[in-house]
């Protein structure tokens, strides 16, 4: 039983949109109370979590060799980055419905915080449209150059949060975890094709 909730895609699915469907009851619910800036910070902070996860499992993996559910959270790796995508995208949507002005968004593109946000947002958008099996399939040895642009758009991504946070403390603290989670990635890549 239990071994079947934890293969189960539809409920960790279920598991991730939790916060999602929270933030947009919220919003819906309470706009004086839970308006747009705590909507854009929420689905931008989900995102970015997601995204730390997702770049967290590889060193967990060469980690922890052995243990189960390393071998669960690599099968599940695509899963956790699509959703940080779709959180990307909520956020991005919350962004847009409240400009709600082609001529004020296009404006604005140019503030530094905002132009990185999009083109993280691009650089995301060929990787979540190919995290499935029939892309990895056609793609062969591509579809790893391909997703190799996570990592530009990591940047990007903490980039954007720095320089849009009212308070950056928070955003730099995540901005060093994932500083720390590649730099263990690599390491350990190189030392374990050394020996």
């Amino acid at each position: 039983m239990l071994k079947a909730i934890a293969q189960s895609r539809p409920l960790l699915w279920l598991m991730l949109a939790l916060p999602g469907l929270w933030i947009g009851w919220r919003w819906a619910m309470t706009p004086e109370t839970y308006g747009y800036g705590h909507a854009i910070g929420d689905t931008g902070d989900w995102a970015a979590w997601l995204l730390m996860a997702t770049l967290a499992v590889t060193p967990l993996r060469l980690i922890f060799r052995k243990a189960r559910w390393t071998n669960w959270l690599m099968k599940r790796r695509r899963d956790l980055g699509v959703t940080s995508f779709v959180y990307a995208a909520g956020h991005t949507g919350a962004y847009l419905v409240r400009k709600a002005s082609p001529d004020l968004i296009f404006a604005e593109m140019a503030t530094p915080y905002i132009l990185v946000g999009w083109l993280a947002l691009a650089l995301f958008l060929p990787l979540a449209i190919t995290s499935n099996d029939v892309s990895v399939r056609r793609l062969k040895r591509s579809w790893k150059r391909l997703h190799r642009l996570v990592y530009p758009a990591a940047v990007l991504t903490f980039l954007h949060w720095v320089w849009s946070a009212f308070d950056p403390t928070t955003a730099w603290i995540h901005a060093g975890i994932l500083a720390v989670i590649e730099i263990v990635r690599v390491y350990l890549q190189r030392r374990q094709r050394v020996t």
